[in-house]
């Protein structure tokens, strides 16, 4: 019975000084976001994004002379689930994570990451205060929060559209209600009249009130502050109900589903997102990566996964190390190349050096208008 319980000690002993030899076999990179649900066709692009960058990383030989392994976590982009998943990815050890995607789920789980320690970066979690408040020192992203957004569209409205009356409809979540407050202080400073600010429910089916309301007050446009789902539905209403007034929403909106989903209630719909940089071989490269492995061009906010991707890589690569505060030095001080340009980050988190353009639906499709700004 001794010699059983000694033995088994002894195995014990061999298994707690052989985990940690195997932890660090791969440097390992939590990919969190909408895998599924309502909202998968912002996160599926982006763990599609994380794939095919880990892929080739791997295929050159990996990163320090470790391959990368991919932990994919879903959040459907709810934040009770977000924590589970940032829980979740803390306890396998990843050494950084690419996302949340939405900004209520991404708000969320930086808490969590901050007491961990770990770096995390959004593909496209918009709301400013992920940055600004100084809070979050581990936290990055791949696209401009809603302050840039605002800056371009409510300019556009201003000077290519002459509003003069505008209604602004968000679904009152961190993402929708940042874009439209954000552009409603830029045009209320311009002089141009709030006929309408109101939330309504992503889950309803009937708008009919909102929808009469905005025949009563005539804006010139609509300002929309949500995702593409409620839009959909908001915006087949108003076409339905014989309101031809113009809309205008975020980065969010950019999505072939929208199309899809809206029909032909959609064109004409403006909607703001990075300016289109598919003459950079990266950005080719990157597109190439996609159809090789999934046999299909990619969807919305897949470049600006990769980019997340390739910058997470490429940070632990200069810094020699996984360790997070050699990692936050390098993404500050390492410019990277990617399909949006090359990258450099603030203090705060935020990326420099990509553009933004507003786009229109015209003949099912998004094209891209004669006016942008670049990131500073």
């Amino acid at each position: 019975m001794k010699k059983g319980i000694t033995l088994l000690a002894a195995m014990a002993l061999c298994a707690v000084l052989a985990a940690p030899a195997q932890a660090e076999d791969t440097i390992k990179i939590g990919v969190a976001g909408a895998h599924s649900g309502d909202l998968a066709s912002y996160g599926v692009p982006s763990l599609n994004a994380a794939k095919v960058v880990i892929a080739d990383v791997n295929a050159k030989g990996g990163i320090l002379g470790k391959q990368v392994e991919l932990v994919a976590q879903d959040d459907q982009c709810k934040p009770e689930l977000a924590t589970n998943a940032a829980t979740k990815l803390i306890s396998d050890k990843v050494a950084v994570v690419m996302g949340h995607i939405c900004s209520g789920a991404t708000k969320a789980t930086l808490p969590l990451y901050t007491d961990a320690k770990i770096v995390s970066m959004s593909p496209s979690a918009t709301t400013p205060g992920l940055t600004e408040d100084g809070n979050n020192p581990y936290f990055f992203r791949t696209i401009a929060n809603d302050k840039a957004q605002a800056r371009l569209t409510s300019d556009f409205m201003l000077n290519n559209l002459k509003v003069k009356k505008v209604a602004y409809l968000h679904d009152n979540g961190d993402y929708g209600k940042g874009f439209v407050d954000n552009n409603r202080e830029h045009l209320e400073k311009a002089g141009v009249k709030t006929v309408l600010f109101e939330a309504i429910t992503p889950d309803a089916v009937d708008f009919s009130a909102v929808v009469r309301k905005l025949r009563r007050e005539q804006p010139d446009i609509v300002v929309f502050g949500g995702y593409q789902p409620t839009a959909s539905k908001l915006l087949q209403q108003m076409r339905r109900d014989r309101v031809t007034t113009a809309l205008l929403g975020p980065d969010g909106l950019m999505d072939e589903a929208f199309i899809k989903m809206a029909g032909k209630a959609s064109e004409g719909v403006y909607s703001s997102y990075p300016k289109d940089t598919s003459n950079l071989p990266a950005y080719r490269a990157a597109r190439e990566g996609h159809v090789k492995m999934f046999g299909k061009d990619p969807g919305s906010f897949y470049y600006n996964g990769y980019a997340a991707t390739q910058a997470l890589v490429n940070a632990i690569e200069k810094a020699g190390s996984t360790d997070t505060a050699k990692v936050v030095d390098a993404l500050r001080s390492a410019p990277v190349d990617t399909p949006l340009g090359t990258l450099t980050f603030s203090k705060t988190g935020d990326a420099a050096g990509m553009a933004l353009s507003i786009y229109q639906v015209k003949d099912g499709k998004f094209v891209e208008l004669d006016h942008s700004i670049v990131l500073e």
